[in-house]
């Protein structure tokens, strides 16, 4: 991990702070595009558990910054489980990185880049960030002409317990 940033951190912290609920500019909710246009990507994560689905706080969309109302996505995950982050194409092809934050999204504690193209990213271990409740946010990078440098943001939040098998909330059940 490093502490690099980029230029998509920039607007990050407003669009994951939308997590704990503090606005929507879209009015919209994740997933779907009020105009019928392209949809809004989702994630998925697995740790130990069932695959679930992560829909974005934020999202480049049609050329128009995108801010989302959505639940909070927390898994909990036993020690020394492997973390597996599932993008689609469309996140894949812009490239994107993982940011790590603290449990209150507030600090960036790291970050770990991935490589161009990848759609599957299976390199992150439970145990691998010190503290035991953490978020792990997958960051589109930024187009700089598109949206005003917004990119996509998918927060995950990981609560590490000693010797309990990985389970998972979803806004969806």
């Amino acid at each position: 991990m490093n502490g690099a940033g980029r230029a998509s951190g920039t607007a990050l912290l407003s669009g994951v702070l939308l997590l704990a609920g503090c606005g929507d500019s879209g009015g919209a909710a994740a997933g779907r595009d009020p105009g019928g246009g392209e949809a809004v990507p989702s994630i998925t994560v697995q740790a130990g558990g069932d695959e679930i689905t992560v829909d974005p706080t934020q999202y480049c969309l049609d050329g128009e910054g995108q801010r989302y109302r959505t639940d909070p996505t927390y898994v909990e995950v036993a020690p020394d489980t492997e973390i597996v982050l599932q993008v689609p194409d469309v996140v894949a092809d812009a490239g994107w990185s993982v940011q790590v934050f603290d449990e209150q999204l507030e600090e960036r504690i790291g970050e770990i880049d991935v490589p161009a193209g990848t759609t599957v990213f299976d390199e992150i271990n439970t145990s691998d960030v010190v503290p035991p409740t953490y978020y792990l946010v997958v960051v589109e990078d930024a187009d700089p002409d598109a949206c005003s440098g917004l990119s996509g943001a998918w927060p995950v939040g990981f609560i590490r317990a000693d010797g309990v098998a990985g389970t998972t909330t979803s806004p969806t059940g």
